[in-house]
């Protein structure tokens, strides 16, 4: 499987944006979907993840509340909905695909390349 994140950019403060995240080469439907960001000069960081069937999410704090999270399986993509979005917000933004269904990243075994989201004050 391989993971095709798109959709990031440039925005103002209090902006959204939408990423998603298309996998080809095979079916993640039974997979955990996750989305992780690294802001400039800092460590990889959990941002949401969406259970198989859509039957559970779960949110890191800082977005909790302006983020969602949702998956399409019939069109084996992801998606994360960022609203009232910060400068704090600014990172390179990864989507993921695991077995388990936690926020920390060496338990995610695919990564996508990234999408730069920047937002300025």
């Amino acid at each position: 499987v391989q993971l095709q994140a798109s959709g990031g950019g440039s925005v103002q403060a209090g902006g959204s944006l939408r990423l998603s995240c298309a996998a080809s080469g095979g079916p993640t439907s039974s997979y955990a979907l996750a989305w992780f960001r690294q802001p400039p000069g800092k460590e990889r960081e959990f941002v949401a993840l969406i259970k198989p069937s859509t039957s559970g999410t779960r949110y890191g704090d800082s977005v909790e509340g302006r983020f969602t999270i949702s998956r399409d399986d019939a069109k084996n993509t992801m998606y994360l909905q960022m609203n009232a979005l910060t400068p704090e917000d600014t990172a390179v933004y990864y989507c993921a695909v695991g077995r388990l269904f936690t926020a920390y990243p060496e338990h995610y075994d695919i990564w996508g390349r990234g999408t730069l989201v920047t937002v300025s004050s």
